[in-house]
């Protein structure tokens, strides 16, 4: 079982195998239910210490992955208890696994009926309308990066995209999938107050967005923070954050003024040197309070036609300085130079979390960035992107036909906007 949410469902499993004998729960690791659905609210060892107060458990077992096939070898049990609710989606073949392999001993397979009115979607919806405690979220990024393969990441910039961020899940192949965090950027935090980007936005202004998107919403924050400052200004911004509840920054190692990373060579853009920018992440690290939050350093190497071996020079110094993680750019529509660098990058001996930005070099699957050694994708403007062609088109239809008739097929009905957000009526 997974038992982040502990109902009366699972005591009725565990009532019913205590009439069998000595239990043995197998509990899934925070790995093992991520790969499947969401990251579970408690730690594992959390979970686990819940597990084995209960009544009638002998003895609590990690259960590695989706497949029980280890644990059962290694008991050897007469018997397996479980609801009867895994005869269809994700975990049916799992079923199987478990008949044939007690088949081998002569063991037997027990299901007890699901539990009637217990929902353990509805719990999940419950507890994130009570939303969460900064020191929960500041700390889940590094959970989702101990436990999945590649941690999903969408900007969000303002609260409606927050609610987008966290409620939209798709299923395929019986696997739910959602986007694991927020990015908050500085291009669609300047972009949405009509602003360009060119840090014209001040970090007092973008808490409002972070504010927004922590009343309405639970999972972690990434801070886009551009140059970072002065390191005299650094040292604020990172306790800040790290007060609110956020994840994560990343700062890119260049100076002067801020110009956004995508023009590329086009515009005037300086990289700063090794020694400063080093010296600004150990500055930000001596003022955390806490071991969760991430300093992430963004190489620009790649930008600047400064190629691999200075983007992988620099990207050594910078985990020696401290960084939690380092964030690979790049203006080609291939990901080739990108690939290169992640090659590269898995032979240095000490590697934190890798980042990559697929805004230029959209082809690339998730899939193709978890072999190249890729931790972290951060989907970093599509949703403001897509937003306003979609509000051009609509303004443009209402002057061409002086009524908002002909737009009506490209909105949302009056009555849902008015019950899009909990709480309205």
């Amino acid at each position: 079982m997974s038992a982040d949410l502990v109902h009366p469902g699972h005591l009725n499993i565990i009532a019913e195998a205590s009439k069998l004998g000595e239990v043995y729960v197998g509990l899934l690791t925070d790995r093992a239910i991520a790969s499947y659905k969401r990251l579970p609210y408690l730690e594992y060892e959390q979970r686990r210490a819940v597990v084995e107060a209960l009544k009638g458990v002998h003895q609590v077992l990690p259960q590695d992955t989706l497949d029980y096939r280890p644990n059962l070898e290694k008991l050897k049990p007469d018997f397996v208890v479980h609801g009867d609710d895994w005869k269809e989606g994700v975990q049916r073949e799992t079923r199987q696994q478990v008949i044939d392999t007690l088949a081998q001993w002569g063991g037997k397979l027990v299901e007890v009926p699901y539990t009637r009115g217990i929902s353990s979607t509805q719990l999940n919806y419950a507890l994130k309308e009570v939303g969460t405690t900064p020191d929960i979220r500041r700390k889940r990024l590094r959970r989702l990066l101990q436990s999945k393969d590649l941690v999903r990441i969408i900007e969000a910039h303002n609260g409606l995209t927050g609610r987008i961020a966290e409620s939209i899940t798709v299923e395929v192949n019986g696997v739910t999938r959602e986007f694991d965090g927020m990015w908050a950027s500085s291009l669609t935090d300047s972009t949405v107050r009509g602003k360009p980007d060119i840090e014209a936005v001040d970090i007092t202004s973008r808490m409002t967005n972070i504010n927004d998107l922590m009343e309405v919403t639970t999972k972690p924050i990434i801070f886009d923070g551009d140059t970072g400052g002065i390191p005299e200004h650094f040292t604020y911004t990172v306790r800040t954050l790290e007060r609110l509840g956020v994840s994560a920054i990343i700062i890119e190692d260049k100076v002067g003024l801020k110009k956004n990373s995508l023009f590329g060579v086009e515009v005037d853009q300086q990289q700063d040197s090794i020694e400063r920018f080093s010296e600004k992440i150990r500055a930000g690290k001596r003022v955390q309070v806490t071991d969760e939050f991430m300093i992430i350093a963004r190489v620009e190497s790649l930008i600047l036609k400064q190629g691999v071996d200075d983007a992988i020079t620099r990207a050594r110094a910078y985990i020696e300085a401290g960084a939690d993680g380092i964030m690979i750019h790049s203006k080609e529509e291939a990901p080739d130079e990108i690939l290169e660098f992640c090659r590269r990058y898995r032979e240095l001996p000490h590697r934190p979390a890798l980042v990559v930005v697929p805004s230029s070099f959209d082809t690339i699957y998730e899939e193709e960035l978890i072999r190249a050694g890729a931790n972290v994708v951060i989907y970093a403007n599509q949703l403001l992107r897509s937003a306003y062609p979609a509000m051009v088109n609509t303004a443009r239809l209402i002057l061409t036909h002086q009524r908002a008739y002909e737009a009506r097929p490209h909105l949302m009905p009056i009555g849902e906007i008015l019950n899009l957000i909990p709480g309205g009526k």
